[in-house]
């Protein structure tokens, strides 16, 4: 246990906060600061640090949001979700002797271009795939993966909508051609970023479960997916296609597949082209299984524990850990009022 921290040894004799001396949801006496007790979530628990670099993302988005009266709505949401965090002691995995804090409460707003929520979804989708991987791999042990990424030229960002749809069009036409019959399973998703012209840039990371002997007897070389890929969009020019087989493991593949859609840099960077973007994105989907994968990610179940990522967790303690966001500081701050 290092010192500074809110952990605590099981026998309650760390340096950090002492969960014995927490008050639980139910008590009426209202906890104490102890002097020396460590105020921020990123000093209790450094691998909680991203939590303040989303929510200030997100103070961030809120304002952009907030200069159009149309997306009055999507401000405020984005401006009080997860506010405050509610945390509950719990055994450390890495250490059986420790204590740690793990998330157990946060209202989430859930909307799509929200740097929390885009974090958190992203994390229970991977979650999601890895938990599906042992069943995949018990039917095809020798099973592959391969990355591919297919674009096209950069359109107006008041053409995004209508280029998504012909997009996923092109996709359709894509796996129903012959060489894409050796796939068993795919997850594909959708990223923009902005092009330099200040249009858009839309492109498909695809990850692709392919059998062993596809690098034997059914290999596609890069330049047919790329023959492919012009046919299906219907181009009189060669897209991009980059086609890669992963090697080792399949995690960073799938973090890299399921990563934001927009990057919250690009949205503060410029936000006009954001809010445009917004506009031209309404109710799209970004996200598309079919295969072995068809049901692994389940983008469609999205609870409030689900992007607490509760899964496989015993969720029976009640949170008795709080931090409130405080916006000039940019950084989570232990609450001491009783909740």
């Amino acid at each position: 246990m290092q010192s500074g921290t809110c952990t605590a040894t099981v026998a309650g004799t760390g340096s950090g906060v002492n969960p014995a001396a927490e008050t639980n949801a139910s008590s009426a006496v209202e906890p104490r600061k102890t002097a020396g007790e460590p105020q921020y979530l990123s000093e209790c628990s450094p691998r909680d640090k991203p939590w303040d670099i989303h929510r200030a993302d997100a103070d961030d988005v809120a304002r952009i949001y907030g200069t159009e009266r149309e997306f009055d709505s999507l401000a405020g949401r984005v401006s009080m979700c997860s506010y405050t965090l509610g945390f509950a002691w719990a055994a450390d995995t890495a250490d059986p002797l420790a204590l740690t804090l793990k998330l157990r409460r946060a209202r989430f707003c859930r909307v799509r271009h929200c740097p929390i929520c885009q974090w958190r979804r992203t994390l229970m989708w991977l979650a999601r795939f890895l938990g599906a991987l042992p069943k995949v791999f018990e039917k095809h042990p020798t099973a592959r993966f391969l990355f591919l990424t297919l674009t096209l030229k950069n359109v107006p960002i008041g053409q995004l909508r209508t280029t998504l749809a012909w997009m996923s069009k092109a996709w359709q036409r894509l796996v129903q051609r012959r060489q894409f019959g050796v796939v068993l399973g795919w997850i594909r998703t959708t990223e923009l970023t902005r092009a330099d012209d200040g249009g858009a840039h839309p492109h498909f990371h695809v990850l692709l479960l392919v059998p062993s002997n596809y690098f034997t007897k059914n290999y596609v070389r890069q330049a047919v997916w790329t023959q492919m890929w012009r046919e299906a969009l219907r181009a009189d020019y060669d897209p991009i296609v980059n086609l890669k087989a992963v090697k080792g493991d399949v995690v960073r593949a799938a973090r890299e597949t399921l990563k934001y859609s927009v990057k919250p840099a690009t949205m503060k960077a410029y936000p006009e082209w954001f809010k445009e973007m917004t506009r031209q994105l309404r109710k799209l989907r970004f996200i598309a299984s079919g295969g072995l994968l068809k049901d692994v990610l389940r983008p469609d179940e999205e609870r409030e524990e689900d992007l607490l990522l509760l899964s496989g967790e015993n969720t029976d303690e009640s949170p008795s850990v709080f931090f409130d966001w405080k916006g000039h500081e940019k950084r989570y701050k232990r609450s001491w009022l009783p909740r």
